[in-house]
């Protein structure tokens, strides 16, 4: 591995710090298994599976709001709703990936009881607005620990998804996360365990 990537593991890591917890079981089975980045990568015969072109779309939308194109390509560029269809299809069992579904059509059943439109239809302002009403919901500032409502499941796990493809693709473990050529920062350690400091 050269000194500008990092291993899909170590990303792995840093996603679930971001995240303020753990990884979901489906997700972490599905990236961590090589034929999934295969199946979804840049493949000219990928096709979905679990996904209809719609919904497909809305995956996409969303997770270029999560992850928008800077100087670097957003998530729709690195194809995260293929990673999202991918995971569906091979990894998520069929409860999940109902409630997943289920949560998609629930974006769009939010974006007409308020704007009269789908929510890929609305404006990016008024997209943008949903989604922050959503996120503010999943992750409110209390504890960790505090559970959070059932009904915030869905952007929950629509967020992790993102993330984890957009930074264990090629171009989220390249271009954004960059590995300290010292090593992981440990804020943690007393001073009493190094010894003495040199300068």
């Amino acid at each position: 591995m050269n000194s500008d990537s990092i291993s899909r593991r170590q990303a792995l890591q840093q996603v679930a710090m971001l995240l303020g917890g753990a990884i979901s079981a489906p997700t972490l089975a599905g990236v961590l298994s090589p034929a999934t980045r295969r199946a979804w990568a840049a493949s000219p015969q990928w096709a979905p599976r679990t996904l209809s072109p719609a919904q497909l779309e809305l995956v996409a939308t969303v997770a270029e709001h999560i992850i928008p194109q800077t100087d670097t390509p957003g998530a729709r560029a690195v194809g995260v709703h293929r990673f999202v269809d991918t995971l569906l299809s091979d990894h998520y069992p069929t409860p999940e990936r109902d409630r997943f579904l289920a949560g998609l059509a629930d974006v769009d059943v939010q974006a007409r009881s308020r704007r009269g439109k789908t929510f890929v239809e609305c404006t990016a302002d008024q997209q943008v607005a949903l989604l922050t009403e959503m996120d503010e919901a999943a992750y409110p500032a209390v504890p960790i620990d505090s559970p959070r409502p059932p009904e915030t499941w869905f952007f929950r796990r629509m967020k992790e998804l993102t993330l984890v493809g957009y930074y264990t693709s090629q171009v989220g473990a390249t271009q954004e996360l960059h590995p300290s050529p010292f090593g992981a920062y440990r804020g943690d350690i007393p001073y009493s365990a190094i010894g003495k400091a040199w300068s």
